[in-house]
């Protein structure tokens, strides 16, 4: 019996200024990756002489450094690097982050039992373990997402190649991991965070939280936004004492498509949700102070806004007559989800019920099996 081949793994990490950081970034990926990682390659990107002085004298083996002459930014940086590899996998670090376990396993192991799996990242280290628990885990253990974060991410190397890699219209950086993500998920591929993995990421080690930051920020995200309109899509659904599974066909597969185009789902419930099906699907409870949070959200940001009010059957009475009100006076789009009603009454009056008897049920389930 033929023992399988471990995927080569690449290391690249692209660098501008904040030596110190990268420095324990570069420290901690040699230290605790070890045997995983074949080479670590660093993309500087016309850092600073304290940086370029640090980088040049590291005296790791597998450590192969490039000075650009230019600041190119975060994207375009990566693509270079990628370029120059020839591994299965690239492991994607930014130079803020730091390794204190070696997660490559387990995520390697996501892909070896996912083929359709792109791309999937380390929990970031300040993202409560417990609040990940509601998700549902896909095979190989990670929990589907549809925005993708580039802090730390594995990728398919020739994948990431053939798409492109990052778009460098995005310039000195935010968004174009984000972009990336939605050009994945057109063409079919899965991505995906690893609740088992984890990473320290401090972040704006580059360029802060300041001006410089509010600036490349609003410029990239108008470009995102203007590729992807949908994405603006924020539902705020609420229902009475329902699952995921108590939804009917039509109610499920609207909510997987503005999933899919990189739009979030915000369902106020009477009671937890013992189950979400995606990151960008978050649950809270059904009050009329947890309504008008998330309707008063998102003042200077277009893409956290409510943009539509969807109303199932069983939802509190005084909260469907807020949420109208509200919805109408900033015009926005009203939904009452009657079909399935019938179906949602019969299966709160009878729990004990085999769910599998109920046709519209029957075909939830399967779709999310088979998912």
């Amino acid at each position: 019996m033929n023992t399988p081949v471990a995927p080569s793994v690449d290391v690249i990490i692209p660098v501008y200024n904040a030596a110190e950081l990268t420095r324990r970034c570069i420290d901690s990926a040699v230290t605790v990756l070890g045997q995983s990682i074949r080479t670590i390659y660093i993309q500087d990107d016309a850092s600073d002489p304290e940086t370029c002085a640090m980088l040049d004298n590291l005296r790791y083996q597998q450590l192969h450094v490039h000075h650009a002459p230019e600041n190119q930014g975060f994207g375009k940086s990566v693509n270079d690097a990628a370029a120059r590899s020839d591994a299965d996998f690239v492991l994607v670090l930014n130079s803020d982050t730091e390794i204190h376990e070696n997660f490559l396993p387990l995520l390697c192991e996501a892909f070896a039992d996912d083929a359709e799996l792109a791309v999937i990242s380390p929990v970031q280290d300040n993202f409560s373990r417990s609040k990940l628990e509601c998700y549902q885990r896909r095979s190989g253990g990670y929990i589907a997402t549809y925005r993708f974060q580039g802090y730390a991410f594995l990728i398919r190397r020739a994948l990431f190649v053939a798409i492109g890699g990052f778009d460098a219209q995005f310039g000195r950086g935010y968004f174009e991991d984000t972009d990336l993500g939605r050009r994945l998920i057109q063409q079919g591929w899965r991505m995906g965070v690893h609740p088992d993995a984890c990473i320290h990421h401090t972040g704006g080690a580059s360029f802060g939280r300041g001006r410089p930051y509010r600036l490349l920020a609003q410029r990239n995200r108008a470009l995102y936004l203007s590729r992807y309109p949908e994405a603006r899509r924020n539902i705020l659904l609420v229902s009475g004492p329902c699952t995921l599974a108590d939804l009917s066909v039509q109610l499920a597969d609207s909510i997987d498509q503005v999933l899919r185009q990189g739009g979030g789902i915000h369902w106020l419930t009477p009671l937890p949700l013992p189950q979400l099906s995606c990151l960008q699907m978050r649950n809270g409870t059904a009050s009329i102070k947890m309504a008008i949070k998330l309707m008063l959200r998102g003042r200077s940001r277009v893409d956290k806004r409510i943009s539509a009010v969807w109303i199932l059957p069983g939802a509190p009475v005084l909260l469907q007559i807020l949420l109208v009100l509200f919805a109408r006076v900033r015009k926005l789009e009203i939904r009452k989800w009657e079909a399935g009603q019938s179906e949602l009454a019969q299966r709160l009056s009878d729990p004990l019920q085999d769910l599998s008897e109920k046709p519209a049920l029957k075909q939830v389930i399967t779709k999310q099996s088979s998912d």
